[in-house]
């Protein structure tokens, strides 16, 4: 008994309306036009088609489509495009079914009893794929995709069938509200466009990527469409005129050829012009030429033949044929300086390569009748679909699945997990930063280390597809300005940048305030003023002689060295005084007498962690436990030196108000980087002796420099390498001393001279 149910209110194609007889004509006259491309089928084949056709119609009774017509007109156009490909009673019938079981409540038994199981599964299979929400919360998206790659590696024709659907959905989407535009057209061009391409499916893939284009963006659909028009109006000669002289060259050689042209989509131009950031008048290979041949010797018979009448633009010939793409393609590519300079592509190939080229997976039915049936199944990725089953076999982590599918899917990008298997999609050439900022902006900000496999790895490690990273953090972490050297994402570049220029703000204002209290203190004032309303005058009155708009902006200044910290206290003393706050003469000559000689304020700890206000001088890279001074640049912040340094001495000649006294603190919060040279014996293995060397002594290797000169007897290299202190630096320096093939090894500085 066949089933008649009124529309499932979840179809988005459905309502509710009487039959007229206009209609149902328009049913049945489609049906005609499907039977007439039924002619590679038998007898009883065809007459298995016409029974789901019409099962199908009685199902569908009184369901219509948002444009008014029967429902069963879409079945109708699914199976249509599935004969293009040539396929199998079973598919056609599954076609004409697709949408028996979702809106008709027909059973699978139901359809086991009248078309057979193959045909049965099918259909369930195709229902399941309309359940899957694919916009549904992480941790489900990559269960949602296994389970339509895995239907597609049982039976390739669930997904071609699926293909079919979506392209006729697309092609009937102006129908549709268009709130529910965005959201399919997107679902098409991430997902259903991407299958298409990877299974070969060209001129499907063409067409889903351009109609999604067509419903994501209207207006520039709409604009480019007039601009291909007016170009393709323009170069009607010249396009006549380059097929004319190379379908005479062909005449001349004696070659059987056929010359098509063939146009970008819009969907790839825009794309160029996006990615390229070109005009729509620098997009140059618009148009092109497919030369299809008799033989795979006649492909590159015809390049040479091309390349004689017109000059090939460097860098862009491809060979497809010796090397084929991993959905089967084939193809020589070569673009040609045509007449008046423009640019024409060519594409050479078989009969049998175009066929696969179109057809992809699905020239698997078309060449069914001939030989090479089995090779041209092989090579069209039915190994990749078996292996997708061999996963499933292996593994029921649908993480692990991912790994080796989105690979080819999406081939821009880099598909990695976190620790809980949440999927997490990347710019190729990201690194672990990026996928921290991903996660989340304080996951990003408090990054400290990270594991890739479990593997320790560096911050800046670029992702690999299939990576699971695991981000450990530390509150006490901040960005890095050296960070935005190698991260790839617009979100971590900007992240990191608010981060340093807010904390470089905060971090200048705690400084200035140090730097002012201890310059009172050198003045005799035990405590800056507070902001209390009583001494808001006294406030108001400094920043009109600095010129600064508040309290924290002229901290900040003196923070950045904008402003020198003992000219403003003098300056506050002066305004105390007004106030009756006399200096206490016992704190003044304390403080004078115990700072340095040639230091104009008190000293400041320093233990590695003020970050962005704080800089340690590269030109002599201090440690702990060497003697150091502190300079104010002019808006650059702290800098501090090795108090022998050669240009700190320099500048102390020529500025030495803007030094202050500094010191470390007993318990640094980090490692310290410092350079060192050795000079040691040339030969096999010389450079992993020396990090062998480095990593007993605990040392972190930053950067290394082996010189030019590889034909001496002796090697210098020359390390930047991050250690605790001064001692644990000596204790590196004589584990390399120590080590045979080393003849010196020396701290490098620059005072003049290096520190053994």
């Amino acid at each position: 008994m066949s089933a008649v149910m009124p529309p499932s209110p979840s179809t988005g194609h459905n309502s509710c309306a009487v039959v007229s007889p206009a209609t149902a004509n328009a049913a049945a006259a489609s049906f005609a036009a499907l039977t007439a491309r039924l002619d590679y089928l038998s007898a009883s084949d065809a007459e298995m088609v016409r029974k789901a056709y019409k099962f199908a119609d009685e199902s569908h009774l009184g369901q219509m489509r948002k444009s008014g017509e029967p429902y069963i007109t879409h079945p109708i156009a699914v199976a249509a495009l599935c004969t293009e490909w040539k396929l199998d009673v079973q598919a056609l019938s599954a076609a004409l079914l697709h949408d028996a079981m979702e809106d008709c409540g027909v059973t699978k038994a139901e359809l086991i009893e009248r078309f057979g199981a193959p045909v049965a599964e099918l259909v369930d299979g195709l229902t399941k794929l309309e359940k899957l929400e694919f916009n549904t919360r992480e941790e489900n998206q990559a269960e949602s995709f296994r389970k339509m790659l895995l239907a597609m590696a049982r039976d390739v024709r669930v997904i071609l069938i699926k293909l079919a659907d979506r392209t006729h959905n697309m092609r009937t989407m102006s129908d549709m509200p268009r709130s529910k535009w965005g959201r399919i057209a997107s679902e098409t061009l991430e997902i259903y466009a991407p299958i298409a391409h990877r299974l070969g499916l060209n001129q499907i893939y063409r067409e889903l990527q351009d109609l999604s284009f067509k419903h994501l963006l209207p207006w520039r659909y709409a604009v480019l469409t007039k601009a291909v028009s007016r170009a393709r109006n323009r170069r009607r000669d010249l396009i006549q005129k380059v097929q004319t002289e190379v379908e005479s060259v062909f005449a001349q050689a004696g070659m059987d050829v056929r010359i098509s042209g063939r146009e970008k989509t819009l969907y790839s131009i825009y794309k160029k012009m996006d990615d390229k950031h070109l005009s729509f008048a620098q997009v140059t290979d618009i148009y092109g030429f497919r030369v299809i041949v008799p033989s795979v010797i006649d492909c590159y018979t015809a390049l040479g033949l091309l390349h004689q009448i017109y000059k090939p633009v460097p860098g862009k010939f491809k060979d497809h044929i010796a090397i084929a793409k991993v959905n089967g393609y084939q193809s020589l590519h070569t673009t040609l300086v045509g007449p008046s300079g423009v640019n024409v592509e060519f594409q050479m190939r078989t009969e049998a390569m175009h066929l696969v080229a179109e057809s992809g997976i699905a020239a698997h039915w078309l060449y069914k009748e001939h030989s090479t049936a089995q090779a041209q199944s092989e090579r069209l990725g039915t190994q990749w679909l078996q292996s997708l089953l061999d996963i499933q076999n292996e593994t029921r982590d649908a993480a692990e699945f991912w790994d080796h599918v989105k690979v080819d899917l999406f081939p821009d990008a880099v598909y990695v997990f976190t620790p809980k298997s949440q999927i997490m999609a990347l710019p190729r050439g990201a690194t672990v930063v990026d996928f921290a900022y991903a996660i989340h902006s304080r996951v990003g900000d408090h990054a400290m280390a990270a594991k890739i496999n479990g593997d320790q790895v560096p911050l800046r490690t670029e992702l690999k597809n299939g990576d699971v990273i695991e981000v450990i953090t530390a509150p006490v972490s901040s960005p890095n300005p050296a960070w935005l050297g190698f991260v790839r994402t617009g979100r971590a570049r900007s992240k990191i940048r608010h981060h340093l220029k807010t904390m470089a703000q905060t971090e200048s204002v705690e400084l200035g305030e140090k730097l002012l209290s201890q310059a009172l203190r050198a003045e005799g004032i035990d405590e800056l003023p507070t902001e209390e309303a009583l001494l808001q005058p006294l406030w108001d009155k400094l920043l009109r002689f600095t010129g600064n708009k508040n309290r924290a902006d002229l901290l900040m200044d003196l923070g950045l060295g904008k402003r020198i910290a003992s000219i403003v206290a003098k300056r506050l003393v002066v305004l105390l005084g007004e106030l009756g706050q006399k200096p206490d003469a016992l704190l003044m000559t304390r403080e004078r007498f115990t700072a340095h000689e040639s230091v104009s304020q008190g000293a400041i700890t320093l233990d590695g962690s003020e970050n962005a206000s704080v800089v340690y001088s590269r030109c002599c890279r201090p440690l702990p436990g060497d003697a150091i001074v502190g300079y104010l640049g002019r808006g650059e912040g702290l800098a501090v030196h090795c108090r022998e340094c050669a240009i700190a001495k320099k500048l102390e000649h020529k500025d030495s108000e803007r030094f202050i006294g500094v010191e470390w603190s007993d318990e640094p919060a980090r490692n310290f980087e410092t350079g060192i040279a050795v000079t040691a014996v040339n030969g096999k293995g010389v450079l992993a002796r020396v990090v062998g060397a480095l990593a007993t002594a605990e040392a972190d290797i930053v950067h290394v420099d082996m010189g030019q000169d590889s034909q001496q007897d002796t090697a210098d290299l020359r390390f930047v390498i991050a250690v605790r202190d001064t001692s644990h630096l000596d204790s590196v320096l004589r584990q390399l001393k120590r080590n045979p093939a080393v003849i010196q090894a020396s701290r490098q500085t620059n005072t003049g001279h290096p520190l053994s």
